[in-house]
Parts: structure tokens; C-alpha cells; sequence
């Protein structure tokens, strides 16, 4: 890979990564590497206002992260990027499922 791709890609990870350093954007994104969801299955899940979760979704929608459905006055979303959704399921694998669990207990 040339100087200048690897520029760009960099400069793509970074943007990946500025999203998920968000601490409710991830939990929001880890909850709908499970699945769809409503947005008030992620406020209760994440403890937060239906507001305050529909301004994050708000942001992953316009970097085309996750897509709305609405089903009546209900918004459901689930996340359209295949490559966020293994980055998710390698964090959660490393630092919520049994390897950290593991980790934990050896220390």
C-alpha cells in the first residue's frame, strides 16, 4: 500500500474511531450489534432520554452507520456497516465477553 492510500485509510479509521470514542454512541452501537431496535429499547437500555438517544442515532444515520425503519410512531434502527459490525463484535469480544472475563479473573 502507497503512502498516500494508506493516508486515507488512516484518515477514514480515525473518523471510525472518533464515533465510537463517544461513550453513549457505543453503547448504542454495541446494543444494536445484537440486533434492531427501537429508540426507546436503547434509552432504557443505556438509562438515557429518548432525545438523547435519537440526537447519537442522529449522527450514526448521517455517516451512514445505521439506517431507520419506522414501523407506526416507532423508529427501529440497526447498523448497515458491515465493517462496524465486526469491529463491534471484536471489542465485545475482547473486553466484555468470556477472554475478558477470563483476563479478570487471572488478576
Amino acid at each position: 500500500m502507497k503512502i498516500k492510500e494508506m493516508n486515507i485509510a488512516a484518515d477514514q479509521v480515525c473518523e471510525i474511531m472518533t464515533l465510537l470514542s463517544n461513550r453513549s454512541r457505543l453503547m448504542i452501537l454495541c446494543l444494536l450489534s445484537e440486533g434492531e431496535k427501537s429508540v426507546g429499547e436503547l434509552a432504557e437500555a443505556i438509562d438515557a432520554r429518548d432525545t438523547a438517544v435519537s440526537q447519537q442515532l442522529a449522527v450514526l444515520r448521517r455517516e451512514r452507520i445505521v439506517k431507520a425503519r419506522r414501523e407506526g410512531q416507532t423508529m427501529f434502527y440497526r447498523i448497515v456497516r458491515a465493517d462496524i459490525g465486526d469491529l463491534l463484535d471484536f471489542l465485545y469480544a475482547t473486553y466484555c465477553g468470556e477472554a475478558a472475563e477470563s483476563e479478570e479473573t487471572k488478576q
